[in-house]
């Protein structure tokens, strides 16, 4: 049955202040209930999206628990939902956190964090993927919201599921705020989609954000459709299966009704939103707010389970927060939190859902005016969040068991137990892509896209405490992996300590010089001759990196793996003389590698220009539209740039220079000033004021033509 069209209108007043509506007492937790909610769900439903119900039940049954091992997957991948969800996010950080953004400037964050055919959305084509679509009209000077219009693309374009599956941010920065979140939710759809989309979009926002502060079901979903117009599709959609609900006991004879009068074949695209919202409301109401009863339901019936399970875990994370995750099968131990967010972000690929929630939650914050949280004294790693882990797992081989628990923290309220036995125990977490994820490229919808979180010349901190009622003190060490000449895993360690039962203590360690390859994990070894427990308070690092990003010495593939590729051709061939050939067709690329975390530091790279419109080095890049540079342009200029929803000269002179010749460009960022060199001489300098980039990775940038160099140095 395919319900009419109808006008679009939107019934309610503009949202209340955020002000004006209170934070939950437990909101981080709650926050971080929904994250993990959102995970679980399409981690578990990945591995056999748009497969039938028929097919489902055939080859898998029910689904009660991860499949992944089955299908010979593996559980944690690089998915457009979760990096969708996260990364349009970011448009409040890029725009001073403010409660009237506007599509237009979420339009300019797809920009910035997206490349091209690489990162985030399924590039299925103009007029078959919607995000692609919407994309191209962006890329064209077509501003939010008429690059997602009926009007332009369509509603068999407009009306697909992208909207609803990216929406879950929008709802948890604004808690027991259902309008506000309603209407984040029109805002960010609108940059791809229209009608229908958007209201299903709305209904998703609203929910979530009331659950915050309502449990029962019925008040939430008769909340929700208080924000989409009474005779909308969806509107009608949810009234039949809130009746069929009320007649038909089993979940299974309602899903085969849903299927028959909601299905895909009832409406066009590749993958409508109608289907998908029928089945997120049929578990949600036969669910009856269980989380796993609910992911069986809305796993087992098919359709686009990795989205809708997201948005239905995502909801019931927050609606019962971490007890609600908690009971019967173990979701939340195979996650260990980890979460990669493939983006041109370089830094912020490799992640957890502890640092994504804090940024949630830090967004609703800073929105208010309010300080942003610094748990574990601003440590990457503080284990704060009840069960947290950060991806710190047992080193293979090693016999360690780790619970998050209470106490031993000077920093907070909770710690990481060790707890190991009369032998040599390794933990660590991934600062880079780990090998299985690397493995999975092209055999996957989206690859992970990474730059280490970790480099030389960074000092790591760690603070611990040994328990009082170990028998023996315990000796400790810091170590990292790294990708080595053979694409194996090198261990390097740190000066030894050893505590006494019941003192804490701290390591220290500067990061030694790798031969210019990877960072793949930071851990801790501790070795005993009698079982004992050592908690971890926090772990993190600072500091500007020295590093030379060249062809390492040693060799390997895995180095290259190391920069953020946004140019339409990237050579590193060993053959070649320069390690690096870059060639953009149209526009301008970046090949990227760094963190946010950066900020005073200097950059210097020997480039060749190649028939370049304009080519060199750029410094703080958060992405593809936003950096500063030092820019050899043709007809005989040198310009100190910025790039920021545009571009603006912050400084240039005039230059006689060649292309095919090395120019050795230098650039130095402290601050709000910025020291240009060329040739090893002093050139420009300029003070950014109006909205200065604090901090970001380093990038060789090539606009139209080609540029090769054979390394990037990086120093404080």
């Amino acid at each position: 049955m395919t319900l009419a069209p109808h006008p679009h209108t939107h019934p309610r007043e503009p949202s209340p202040a955020a002000s004006d509506v209170p934070f939950p007492p437990d909101y981080l937790e709650r926050v971080y209930a929904g994250v993990l909610g959102k995970m679980i769900g399409v981690y578990l439903g990945r591995p056999f999206e748009m497969w039938s119900f028929e097919r489902i039940i055939e080859e898998l049954g029910e689904i009660h628990s991860y499949v992944h091992e089955r299908l010979g997957v593996p559980l944690i991948v690089a998915d457009d939902d979760l990096s969708g969800t996260f990364t349009f996010l970011r448009a409040l950080e890029d725009h001073g956190f403010s409660p009237d953004l506007t599509p237009e400037q979420i339009g300019h964050t797809w920009l910035n964090y997206l490349i091209e055919q690489r990162t985030v959305l399924w590039w299925g084509g103009l007029g078959m993927s919607t995000e692609h679509t919407a994309y191209l009209r962006l890329k064209a000077g077509i501003p939010a919201p008429q690059s997602g219009s009926t009007a332009l693309n369509g509603s068999r374009v407009a009306e697909q599921i992208g909207a609803q599956i990216f929406i879950d941010g929008w709802a948890m920065i604004s808690p027991g705020n259902p309008a506000q979140a309603a209407d984040f939710a029109r805002r960010a759809g609108s940059v791809s989609h229209d009608g229908e989309a958007i209201y299903a979009a709305q209904v998703i926002a609203a929910l979530e954000a009331q659950a915050f502060v309502e449990s029962d079901l019925d008040r939430l979903i008769d909340c929700a459709l208080e924000f989409v117009p009474v005779d909308c599709q969806v509107a009608r959609l949810i009234a039949d299966i809130r009746a069929l609900h009320r007649k038909t006991p089993d979940w299974q004879g309602a899903r085969a009704v849903v299927a028959g009068r909601y299905g895909q074949a009832q409406y066009g695209g590749n993958c409508h939103v109608m289907p998908n919202i029928a089945l997120i409301v049929l578990a949600l109401l036969y669910g009856e707010g269980d989380f796993s009863r609910s992911m069986t339901i809305i796993n087992t019936s098919g359709f686009d389970t990795d989205c809708n399970a997201g948005n239905l875990g995502c909801l019931l994370g927050i609606r019962g927060g971490l007890a609600a995750l908690e009971g019967g099968y173990d979701w939340r131990g195979p996650v260990a939190d980890r979460l990669y967010l493939s983006t041109a972000d370089s830094g912020r690929t490799i992640s957890d859902a502890v640092q994504e929630s804090v940024k949630v939650v830090n967004a609703a914050r800073q929105m208010r005016g309010l300080p942003p949280l610094e748990l574990g004294g601003g440590a990457r790693f503080h284990f704060e969040l009840p069960g947290s882990v950060q991806g710190f797992l047992a080193e293979d081989g090693s016999k360690l068991r780790l619970d998050n628990v209470l106490g031993h923290s000077a920093q907070g309220q909770r710690s990481l137990m060790l707890e190991y036995g009369a032998d040599t125990a390794r933990v660590c977490t991934a600062t880079f892509s780990p090998l299985e994820a690397l493995r999975m490229d092209g055999k996957t919808p989206y690859d992970v896209l990474a730059s280490p979180t970790l480099y030389p010349g960074q000092t790591v901190t760690a603070t611990l405490e040994a328990d009082s009622l170990n028998s023996q003190e315990v000796q400790l060490r810091l170590y990292l992996r790294y990708y080595n000449g053979q694409d194996d895993l090198s261990r390097v360690y740190g000066p030894e300590a050893k505590l006494r039962p019941g003192v804490g203590g701290a390591l220290e360690w500067t990061v030694p010089d790798l031969g210019g390859q990877p960072c793949a994990e930071i851990g801790l070894e501790v070795v005993s001759s009698a079982p004992g427990r050592i908690y971890l308070d926090a772990l993190g690092w600072s500091g500007a990196p020295t590093v030379t990003l060249g062809r390492p010495q040693g060799g390997g593939t895995l180095w290259r793996r190391a920069w953020v590729n946004g140019v339409d051709e990237l050579e590193m061939v060993d053959r070649w003389p320069d390690a690096y050939t870059l060639i953009q067709n149209a526009g301008v690329g970046l090949m990227i590698q760094g963190a946010r975390e950066w900020r005073d530091y200097h950059a210097r790279a020997t480039v060749s220009l190649h028939l370049c419109l304009s080519g060199g080095l750029a410094v703080r890049v958060q992405g593809m539209r936003r950096y500063y540079a030092l820019l050899l342009r043709e007809g005989g200029k040198l310009q100190l740039v910025k790039a920021l929803e545009g571009v603006k000269v912050l400084a240039e002179l005039d230059l006689e220079w060649d292309f095919d010749s090395e120019h050795t460009l230098e650039l130095e960022v402290r601050g709000k000033h910025l020291r240009a060199f060329l040739n090893g001489e002093f050139v420009l300098e300029a003070q950014d004021l109006d909205r200065p980039l604090e901090g970001g990775a380093v990038a060789l940038l090539v606009e139209e033509g080609m540029l090769t160099c054979n390394a990037v140095e990086v120093r404080p």
